[in-house]
């Protein structure tokens, strides 16, 4: 199923939200026609992952990476109750760049797993995310595969070409989930403002990584 059929086939008169994402992306890559994977069964009709789908892009900016974009975390259909909002559902929507890892040998749909499962977490606790926020993976954040992962949590960080946008139905931030190693989620652990420590390690890895693109293989 192409995006554009995904949209018409669930779309409840307009998905006026999606359509800001979408604006909001093609400032980016204009009219690319990105990757994109949704569900067999919508949520809503009994299907298991909550996202109503995760587009994937390729990017060339500052090095070769896989871009990747949730939708379903912000309101995207039609829904007159909630026009006007202060946020727009959760208020934000995942991303993640990440370097071509050489176990993934196409696109990398692990992370479309991780992200629903972190929507699953978000839906049941009622908990969102914000900017600086950490998540422990207890564990490799990919598993299997014949190289050894020290990436071991993430961390929340404002996407730094997506930013936030203003939609009829609130502010969505796309909030990019950025690989820790595992002595970064020790200092983290050690410290004694989480946040603050969190705001610092991210702070460093944009030094030199300006995107924050996630590299399984550092260390």
């Amino acid at each position: 199923m192409t995006l554009k059929e995904y949209k018409e086939l669930y779309e409840e008169e307009n998905p006026v939200g999606w359509w800001e994402i979408d604006k909001a992306i093609e400032k980016i890559y204009g009219n690319v026609e990105p990757r994109h994977y949704a569900p067999q069964l919508h949520y809503m009709l009994g299907g298991e992952d909550p996202l109503d789908g995760v587009s994937i892009f390729d990017s060339e900016k500052q090095e070769f990476h896989r871009h990747l974009i949730s939708y379903g975390m912000s309101e995207l259909y039609y829904n007159e109750e909630v026009v006007g909002g202060e946020f727009s559902k959760w208020g934000f929507e995942f991303t993640f760049r990440l370097k071509p890892f050489q176990d993934d040998a196409d696109d990398p749909t692990w992370v479309v797993n991780l992200m629903n499962n972190l929507a699953r977490y978000v839906i049941k606790s009622e908990r969102w995310f914000e900017e600086n926020h950490v998540i422990p993976a207890n564990g490799p954040i990919r598993i299997g595969g014949k190289i050894e992962i020290d990436i071991v949590g993430v961390a929340f960080t404002l996407d730094p070409e997506l930013g936030k946008i203003q939609t009829p139905y609130g502010e969505v931030a796309f909030l990019q989930m950025v690989g820790l190693t595992s002595n970064e989620m020790e200092r983290i652990k050690a410290s004694e403002s989480a946040f603050e420590e969190v705001k610092k390690i991210l702070e460093e890895i944009r030094e030199t990584n300006p995107l924050m693109i996630t590299d399984l293989t550092r260390r």
